[in-house]
């Protein structure tokens, strides 16, 4: 099983305009979280106009219809889901016209208390149109509106309100508002082109449109942008947060920058952590593409086992690709992965992958590996076991379904099939990020959440 984060988003300011072409080239940098739908909303002499639906990118946009969506202003989404599931309806930017006006907004998070939100809010008289969560945010920002005297404030006053996950843009026909959570679950960063200003979820998508990255946003803060002068709206929380450590370990693109430390070498350093809690004699270290290839260098680094290239991953199947049932998930992995025999054959094999969830995927892995000829399979995950489900916006399932939570370790290997099994330990865990400055979530490998979790959920 993949796991999989709500979202990607991205916002900018640019007096030259085409901001929806650089939207556009700003979500293929952040494809990888989310594959499921995408769209851009875009501000032209204060009128909005937007496009989005289900699938990637590439095969949602075209020329024409970025030509359409030119302005000074865009926001743009791509989604999993965790809350609201894979709709048209549900694809963001959400786009609304009040009283005040219009708003679009894009949101990476998630609200534990989103029923208990949505019942209020219905009992007020608010007619939803999607299942997603992130409505529940736009409905609160244009509530509040009604209160202030402009939209960030309203964001301000809105946002203290709820309880949970939140990197959010929103955009009015004359500004845009970039904000993130008091606990820092999701990164959101701001970066600048000449006098454009750019916020996205990594640092990458700065990196593809040519903006250079001047900062991270806080905890807590609030950042407006009017007619190209950034204003802090809300200063951080003063805290350090509370970032997802998963980041590192997977969401992110290895060539992002998180709150001061490089995904890359934060997976590396995984890797070598691992080389020294689980040592074994091998002939090659390899990792399971694309996520898991940082830490088997790390590994092979730190043990002096020569690494390679032991499994292909197919490029061209994105989402796209169904897995009909579960009777067909050995033949899902077989079309997503290739093993190289002549790596792999007559070898003792390392397979290190970012982690193991349900252990199904790791068994055909190790069993593909084994039909290619390899002598040994020992598997290392760069993640330790999950035992929780996550609550603010990754697919973490329940613990019924975390095969960490039903079996010991030996019992997990077994069912695997490989010669031997290691997890990263929680206490390397948190030395494999020693330059960034954020504290972290791990409640998905502790049980342990910065909010009280059960009070929110049954408020």
């Amino acid at each position: 099983m993949e796991l999989h984060e709500e979202c990607g988003v991205f916002g900018v300011y640019d007096p030259a305009g085409d901001c929806a072409r650089t939207a556009y080239y700003g979500l293929y940098a952040l494809q990888h979280r989310g594959q499921e739908t995408c769209g851009i909303a875009a501000i032209n002499n204060r009128e909005l106009s937007f496009h989005k639906d289900v699938g990637l990118v590439g095969e949602v946009f075209r020329p024409q219809i970025l030509d359409e969506l030119n302005g000074t202003m865009a926001v743009g989404h791509v989604r999993y889901s965790t809350t609201g599931g894979t709709r048209r309806e549900n694809a963001q930017p959400l786009t609304l016209k009040y009283v005040k006006g219009t708003l679009a907004l894009a949101h990476n998070g998630n609200l534990p208390h989103a029923d208990e939100l949505r019942t209020r809010f219905e009992y007020q008289g608010a007619i939803f149109q999607t299942t997603s969560d992130s409505e529940l945010i736009a409905y609160a920002i244009a509530q509040a509106r009604l209160r202030c005297p402009s939209v960030e404030e309203a964001v301000c006053q809105a946002l203290k309100g709820l309880r949970g996950a939140w990197s959010l843009i929103v955009m009015s026909p004359r500004k845009l508002v970039a904000a993130r959570d008091l606990w820092g679950f999701r990164p959101l960063c701001m970066g600048r082109r000449g006098e454009a200003v750019v916020f996205a979820s990594e640092s990458c998508a700065l990196d593809a449109v040519g903006a250079k990255f001047e900062r991270d946003l806080g905890p807590g803060e609030i950042v407006a942008v009017e007619d190209g002068a950034v204003r802090t709206v809300q200063k951080p929380a003063g805290a350090k947060g509370h970032l997802c450590i998963f980041e590192y370990i997977y969401f992110a693109r290895p060539d992002s920058t998180i709150c001061g430390q490089s995904v890359h070498q934060a997976r590396r350093l995984a890797g070598r952590f691992l080389a020294k809690e689980h040592p074994v004699e091998a002939d090659v270290v390899i990792g399971v593409p694309d996520s898991g290839l940082d830490a088997a260098m790390g590994c092979a680094e730190e043990s002096g086992i020569p690494y390679g290239v032991g499994l292909v991953k197919n490029r061209y199947i994105g989402r796209t690709f169904i897995t009909p049932g579960q009777g067909h998930r050995e033949e899902a992995v077989r079309i997503k992965l290739g093993a190289l025999k002549h790596c792999v054959e007559g070898k003792r094999v390392v397979l290190v992958d970012d982690s193991i969830v349900r252990g199904t995927t790791s068994r055909q892995i190790v069993s593909l590996l084994r039909e290619a000829g390899a002598r040994e399979v020992h598997l290392r995950s760069s993640a330790p076991p999950f035992v929780s489900p996550c609550w603010f916006g990754t697919d973490i399932p329940d613990n019924d379904q975390l095969i960490a939570c039903q079996h010991s370790g030996e019992d997990i290997r077994k069912q695997i099939g490989a010669d031997s099994l290691g997890f990263l330990s929680l206490k390397s865990l948190h030395k494999i990020a020693p330059d960034a400055a954020c504290g972290f979530c791990d409640g998905c490998f502790t049980g342990k959440y910065p909010l009280n979790i059960i009070d929110l959920v049954h408020s």
